[in-house]
């Protein structure tokens, strides 16, 4: 069989046609193409060119453009996941700062509330301290009163403490009551009444037994029960305790 002229070049002629589809062109079309360009008598030739031009090669710029495309998604994702990260710890961040907040409001409040009940505490206490402070000056100035040692005197004396102490009762109720029992005589004592007999009598100007004495006895009187003063003013606070005053006692009482 004699040789073709044409098959070597041919065979060239394909190989550079190869490298320009390897540039990107598909396989089918390179194939193809190579089939249209040789003469009818050259078929085995073509066949196997095309069969030689099957893989596809890419250039080095189309390989560089896709690294640089993964790299830019990758470093997107990498942004993302990184804004993600700082949006959630600056929002953990936002909600310990209000909760410290909150918590030091908290503690600031109890603490404010503390502090008002401490003051007005010691307001109270103030208060309770002056008035009593109070009191006992107005005792205090009756004590050093001038009066009479009479029974006028004693009256009167009794009154500003019996005033002093909240105790009711008047001038005429007193004197009423202290002629009834003992027509003004200090060291009177009833011998004869269910009190003697049960071996507590009656003492003093307003006729007082020594328990009722003790107990209604007035803070800054004598304790001796015949003291005119001190029985008056004890027996008023008996008859405020019991009767509402001493105004209210017409009989023994």
């Amino acid at each position: 069989m004699p040789k073709n002229p044409f098959t070597r070049g041919h065979r060239r002629a394909l190989s550079k046609r190869h490298k320009i589809a390897v540039a990107g062109v598909a396989t089918l079309g390179a194939a193809a193409v190579a089939f249209s360009a040789v003469p009818g008598n050259a078929e085995t030739t073509t066949s196997e060119a095309a069969t030689y031009s099957a893989p596809v090669k890419y250039s080095s710029e189309q390989l560089k453009g896709l690294h640089a495309d993964v790299s830019e998604q990758l470093a997107a994702k990498a942004l993302q996941g990184q804004a993600a990260a700082a949006k959630a710890k600056a929002e953990a961040a936002a909600k310990a700062k209000a909760k410290a907040k909150a918590k030091a409001a908290a503690a600031a409040k109890k603490k404010a509330a503390a502090a008002a009940a401490k003051k007005a505490a010691h307001a109270r206490k103030a208060k309770e301290a002056a008035s009593r402070a109070a009191h006992r000056a107005k005792l205090k100035a009756a004590v050093h009163r001038s009066y009479a040692n009479n029974l006028d005197g004693w009256i009167k004396q009794s009154l500003d403490i019996m005033k002093s102490k909240g105790i009711p009762g008047s001038y005429n109720g007193l004197y009423r009551n202290i002629i009834r029992e003992s027509s003004g005589n200090p060291n009177a004592i009833n011998n004869w009444d269910i009190n003697a007999i049960n071996g507590i009598p009656s003492k003093g100007l307003l006729q007082v037994i020594p328990p009722t004495f003790r107990a209604y006895h007035v803070a800054g009187t004598s304790w001796n029960i015949y003291d005119p003063v001190a029985n008056i003013t004890a027996a008023a606070n008996y008859a405020a305790d019991r009767y509402g005053s001493m105004d209210n006692v017409n009989s023994a009482y």
